[in-house]
């Protein structure tokens, strides 16, 4: 199973003051996702609005951004690489945006809504 993980969604999910250091909670956001791949042994791509200001290590996740800028940016590259990931395998959109949940399952992936995804995160 791939899970892709639309980052500022998950990470607005929880109001802990994320908006003050965006980056950190990228960052952590990205911490977290490698210990559920560990844990889950599933394949995961966290989606980024735009590209990090500095490198995030990240063995267990692919750490991707959107290629135009924009609002709904990360939104709209999920959807555009949907269709590639889906051939592969099974894909599970982390979301609680609705017009990308529904496009998203729309195309044949499933949807997972981001506050427990959240939650199950940060009980890990």
């Amino acid at each position: 199973m791939h899970r892709v993980v639309d980052a500022m969604n998950v990470i607005g999910s929880r109001p802990d003051g994320w908006w003050r250091d965006r980056d950190g909670a990228i960052e952590r956001l990205v911490g977290r996702l490698e210990r559920w791949a560990l844990r889950s042994g599933e394949r995961v791509t966290v989606m980024l609005e735009r590209e990090p200001r500095q490198a995030l290590r990240a063995e267990g996740v692919e750490v991707a951004w959107a290629r135009a800028g924009g609002a709904d940016a990360a939104d709209r590259e999920i959807l555009a690489r949907l269709g590639e990931w889906l051939a592969d395998e099974k894909v599970v959109v982390v979301t609680s945006d609705r017009d990308l949940a529904r496009k998203a399952r729309a195309a044949g992936a499933e949807i997972a809504p981001s506050r427990p995804f959240r939650a199950a995160l940060d009980s890990l």
